[in-house]
């Protein structure tokens, strides 16, 4: 299964829009790209594994797999990025500004329960993030 994340990137962070077959999910708020300094930065550009994650914190959610020179880079929930994300992707229904949103958890819940019953069918999920 594959997933598509089409970015925008601004000084102040970056907004994107989600996309399963082509059909729009919702949005995406990040940091700026900052050379991908870790905790700083935005991820590159690429294609990446997605798995399963859990932990207390944000329950159930997902974890990019194999990106350069970074680690533990999640998606979860959140509805402001530099306040609440480091490095992290976080889908939010509406957007209200640069790196800002609304309704994160219940479009992380629809990304998670697409993603789950796919790793429940033995597919490999992947992200692809471009401009």
């Amino acid at each position: 299964m594959e997933l598509h994340l089409h970015r925008t990137y601004f000084k102040e962070g970056t907004n994107g829009a989600l996309f399963h077959h082509g059909i729009f999910m919702g949005f995406a708020i990040e940091l700026p790209w900052l050379e991908n300094q870790k905790m700083k930065s935005c991820i590159p550009e690429g294609v990446y594994t997605l798995k399963a994650r859990y932990s207390e914190k944000f329950n159930h959610h997902l974890i990019l797999e194999n990106v350069p020179g970074r680690n533990l880079i999640l998606i979860h929930p959140a509805n402001d990025a530099k306040k609440e994300l480091l490095g992290c992707i976080a889908p939010v229904t509406f957007l209200s500004g640069i790196g800002k949103g609304t309704a994160s958890k219940p479009l992380l819940q629809k990304l998670v329960s697409l993603c789950y019953q796919a790793f429940d069918r033995k597919e490999i999920v992947t992200l692809t993030i471009k401009s």
